[in-house]
């Protein structure tokens, strides 16, 4: 017999965001069809972005870490 077993949680944050409806439509065309959550595709486009930051705003914002 299959036990339940309850996944630890993870580290997120919830947050609430306000997007365009256009927007919203490619990412969950995008996450349908790598068979992929939109929530996974938001973190992941997400990421790309601040990892390729102009150097100015980079350097802003690890100031900012400090």
């Amino acid at each position: 017999m299959n036990k339940l077993k309850i996944p630890e949680n993870h580290s997120g944050v919830s947050k609430t965001l306000r997007l365009p409806e256009n927007i919203v439509d490619d990412i969950q065309n995008l996450a349908n069809l790598k068979n992929l959550s939109f929530n996974k595709v938001v973190t992941s486009l997400l990421e790309f972005s601040l990892d390729n930051l102009d150097e100015d705003d980079k350097k802003e914002l690890e100031n900012l870490k400090k």
